[in-house]
C-alpha cells in the first residue's frame, strides 16, 4: 500500500476496526515512512485527547425523557404481549437470543451498559432524604464494577480482550493502585503493540496522577518497540514531564536507538529544558 491508502486506514487504525494485515502493514509502513509516521502521530494524540473532554451532564429534562420512554415502552410491551400467550414470549425470546452477542468479551460491556441503565432508573424514580447516600453507593458500585471488569479483561490471552480492558479503564476517573499496576503492566510486559499503544492512550487519561507521570518515565526506558517509545515521548512531552529529560538523555546515547527515535528523543527533550 501506498501513503494515501495507509493514511486512508489510520481511522480503522486508531478506532480498532482495522483488521490484523491492515495494522501490521500500517506500522511497518510508518516505522520506515516519517510522513506517515508524523501524521499517525498528530492523529493518535488527538483521538486520545478526545477522550479527555467534559462528560456531559444530565439536563433538567432527563426525568421527563426518562419517564416517557418509560410509558412509551411499556404501551409498547402490552401490545406486543395481549393475547400472545406462550408463542409470543417464545418469539421475544428467539429475538433477543438473536440479537444478544455470542461473544463473553461483548457480553460483558453490554450488560454494564444495562446496568448502568438499570441504575439510572433507580436514580430517576427513587426520592426521599436518604437519595444522595444512595446515590453516593451506587455510583462506588458502579467504579468497584469497571474497574473489576478491566482488571479480569486485561488478564486474558486474546489481545482483543485486552484492548476491551483498557477501553473500560479508559473510563474510570479515579483507577485504584491495582488497575494502575495493570495498565502498566499492559505497557512495559505485553507481547502485542498494539496492547501497548492502547496502554499510552488509557494512561494519557490519569496524566494528572503523580503515580501515573513517574511511573510513564520510567517506563520509557524499558521499551523496545519504536512505535510505544515514540508514542511514550508525546505524551510525556505533551504533559511537560521535566523529570523525563534524564530518559531521554539515556535513550539517545544508546547506539542501538533506531534513527527516527532518537529524532524523535532529541525533539522531546528540546520541549522539557
Amino acid at each position: 500500500m501506498n501513503c494515501h491508502d495507509i493514511q486512508e486506514r489510520f481511522v480503522d487504525y486508531l478506532t480498532g476496526d482495522a483488521n490484523p494485515a491492515v495494522r501490521r502493514a500500517i506500522q511497518e509502513h510508518v516505522a520506515s515512512c516519517a510522513v506517515c509516521r508524523e501524521e499517525l502521530e498528530t492523529m493518535t494524540l488527538a483521538w486520545t485527547k478526545l477522550g479527555v473532554l467534559p462528560e456531559q451532564k444530565p439536563g433538567p429534562a432527563l426525568r421527563t425523557r426518562f419517564y416517557t420512554m418509560l410509558e412509551t415502552y411499556k404501551g409498547r410491551l402490552d401490545e406486543e404481549t395481549a393475547g400472545a400467550g406462550r408463542r409470543g414470549r417464545a418469539r421475544l425470546a428467539d429475538r433477543i437470543a438473536a440479537w444478544w452477542p455470542k461473544t463473553p468479551a461483548s457480553q460483558i460491556p453490554l450488560s454494564a451498559l444495562f446496568l448502568a441503565a438499570g441504575i439510572m432508573g433507580g436514580i430517576l424514580l427513587k426520592s426521599g432524604p436518604g437519595r444522595s447516600v444512595e446515590i453516593a453507593r451506587l455510583e462506588a458500585e458502579v467504579r468497584d464494577m469497571r474497574q473489576q471488569v478491566s482488571l479480569s479483561l486485561l488478564d486474558r490471552a486474546s489481545p482483543s480482550d485486552r484492548l476491551s480492558g483498557l477501553s473500560f479503564a479508559s473510563q474510570l476517573s479515579d483507577p485504584n493502585p491495582r488497575t494502575l499496576e495493570a495498565l502498566f503492566k499492559a505497557l512495559d510486559e505485553d507481547s502485542n503493540t498494539n496492547v501497548r499503544l492502547a496502554a499510552v492512550d488509557a494512561l494519557y487519561l490519569f496524566r494528572n496522577d503523580a503515580r501515573v507521570r513517574e511511573g510513564l518515565v520510567g517506563s520509557l526506558t524499558r521499551q523496545t518497540s519504536p512505535m510505544v517509545q515514540v508514542a511514550l515521548i508525546n505524551l510525556l512531552a505533551d504533559i511537560k514531564e521535566t523529570r523525563a529529560a534524564e530518559a531521554l538523555k539515556s535513550l539517545i546515547a544508546n547506539r542501538e536507538l533506531r534513527p527516527e527515535v532518537r529524532q524523535k528523543a532529541e525533539w522531546g527533550l528540546r520541549k522539557l529544558i
